[in-house]
Order: structure tokens, then C-alpha cells, then sequence
């Protein structure tokens, strides 16, 4: 059922401490928008939240920890769908669209634990992204990697144990837990290319209910939409999700858009980049793509969809 009249919506979340603590934002944003909306969360476990140990890359990618929250919606047992916008496949779902895009706080990777600089000879580094791991190793070939899964405590205990120096987590999940004072490094955006949609919220409605995606509307801020929208285009262009090392970075404004690109190989033997302008997200996003993958040996990265 659609959001009532009297004045209620449903949002659905995962239940991890961040993930509670977008959902709460979401809720305050809507209550700003809209005086005397009754706003009411679903917490849900996601199928990345059971398994804490597989590497995502492993598991079937992005979508994880959104399959779950989506079918709540689709179901009709929330209205809306707050997402890590990282975490958002970039294949359509049938019956939801993305409604609004609320709020990106600091896109940049960052380090706990040391500096870049600091880091001895061959340390040791805490991260299961392949991008993050491939754009360090093409920054410091020395360094080893381990896998890092778990809620953000968990991931910030890592620094010390088994001989890691540092943990590389995004600025901005840090940045909402109230933890920014442990950030060690903010890693350039221009080397270290952020993740798909990094620090920014999506939120998911159904494509039928107009009371939620009036609702929603209020919130969407274009600049951040746009950006993401570029952002999300290339991906979908690549056909990666997760599972290989590549990344965009959008800024936008009212009139125009610049996005920079990384691909490359895991181990940071080859890393290709490209950057574009234009006004058109969805163009250009798909442009992007194509200036990677049309430089010499770029369609050789393993893991690439032909």
C-alpha cells in the first residue's frame, strides 16, 4: 500500500549503526520538507549483513545490501528505500525508480591508522575493494592487502591486528558515525578516484506512488542527482558493478558537468583514466566509459564484460 493519507511513510533500511543513522537523516529531511508527516522505519538485514566474512566482489557484487530493502518496497511494506547510493545496482528494478538524491557528504577515501607516507616498505593495508586496492598498488607497489568486511568499529579495531597498519574507509561514513577525528589521510580524488556514488544517498520509491515521489521531490538536490546520474551511466556502461577495479568521480552544476574515470588491473600493472565535460549525465557517463575502453589494451583488464 502506498503511502496513506493521514500523513505516514514507510523507509526501508538495512539495520547496520550507519545505515540507522542515513535513515534517521532521510526521516529529518522529510519532517523539514513536509510539517507534520509521520515518518516510520523498516530495518532489515541485508544478505551482505549475514555473510561478514566473503569478499563482496564475491558475493554477487553491489547489490547485496539492497536487494532486500528494495523488496520491501516493492512489496508494499515500506515506501521508500534509503541507500548508500554506492550500494545501488546500476541495473534498473522493475516497478522502483530513484526519486531523490538528498545529501553527499566528502567522496574521498581515507586512512586510519597512518599516512600514505608513513607507510613502511611493503605494509601492510586493510581494504576488500578492488578499486581501492588497485589504485594503491598503482600509487605504492610495495603494499599488501587484506580483506576487510564488518561494520565500521570493526573495520577501525583491524588497525594493529595481524600486522596492519592501516584500514582504507570512506571519509564520509566515517564522517556521519561521528569519527572524522580518526582519519589519518584524506586520499586525493584526483589519484585515488572515489567509488560510485561515495557519500551520497539514494532514495528508492515505487514508479506508481505519487504521494511518496512528491514527497521525495523536495528533497532531490539537482547538482548531487546529476553528478550521480554520470556517475551510475558509466558504470552501467562498463557492466562491472564491483567485481573490477574502476571508478568515476562527477561535479556538477546547474549548467554543466566534469567526470574523471579509473580502470585498471588489480594488481596495478596497467591503470587507465580519462576525463570529460558535458551537460548531458547520461551521455556523458557512457562517454567516459568508452574513452577508457578505448585505450590500448583497456578491454584486456581481466574480469571486463566483453
Amino acid at each position: 500500500m502506498a503511502a496513506d493519507a493521514m500523513g505516514l511513510i514507510r523507509l526501508a533500511t538495512r539495520k547496520s549503526p550507519l545505515a540507522l543513522i542515513q535513515a534517521n537523516r532521510v526521516a529529518d529531511l522529510l519532517r523539514e520538507a513536509s510539517p507534520g508527516l509521520e515518518v516510520e522505519l523498516l530495518a532489515l538485514e541485508s544478505g551482505g549483513d549475514k555473510d561478514l566474512t566473503t569478499a563482496i566482489s564475491h558475493m554477487g557484487g553491489v547489490g547485496i545490501f539492497a536487494k532486500e530493502i528494495q523488496l520491501a518496497v516493492l512489496e508494499g511494506r515500506a515506501d521508500v528505500a534509503v541507500h548508500s547510493a554506492k550500494d545501488l545496482p546500476t541495473e534498473p528494478i522493475e516497478g522502483l525508480v530513484l526519486a531523490a538524491v538528498p545529501e553527499r557528504l566528502d567522496p574521498r577515501d581515507a586512512l586510519v591508522g597512518a599516512t600514505l607516507e608513513e607507510l613502511a616498505l611493503g605494509a601492510r593495508v586493510a581494504t576488500g575493494a578492488p578499486r581501492r586496492k588497485a589504485l594503491l598498488h598503482a600509487l605504492r607497489p610495495d603494499l599488501e592487502f587484506v580483506e576487510l568486511r564488518g561494520n565500521m568499529a570493526r573495520r577501525l579495531d583491524r588497525v594493529g591486528e595481524d600486522g596492519i597498519a592501516c584500514v582504507v574507509v570512506a571519509a564520509a561514513a566515517l564522517e556521519r558515525l561521528g569519527l572524522s577525528s580518526r582519519i589519518d589521510h584524506y586520499l586525493d580524488p584526483e589519484l585515488m578516484v572515489p567509488q560510485v556514488g561515495q557519500g551520497a544517498l539514494a532514495l528508492e520509491a515505487r514508479s506508481d506512488d505519487q504521494h511518496s515521489l512528491a514527497l521525495l521531490a523536495h528533497l532531490d538536490q539537482r547538482s548531487w542527482s546529476l553528478a550521480l546520474r554520470t556517475e551510475r551511466a558509466f558504470l552501467a556502461s562498463l557492466g562491472s558493478g564491483c567485481s573490477i577495479p574502476a571508478a568515476c568521480y562527477a561535479i556538477a552544476s546547474e549548467t554543466a558537468i566534469s567526470a574523471r574515470g579509473f580502470l585498471g588491473e588489480l594488481d596495478g600493472s596497467r591503470s587507465f583514466r580519462a576525463m570529460v565535460e558535458g551537460d548531458n549525465p547520461e551521455e556523458l557517463g557512457s562517454r567516459l566509459a568508452q574513452q577508457l575502453l578505448d585505450q590500448p589494451g583497456a578491454r584486456e583488464i581481466e574480469g571486463l564484460r566483453p
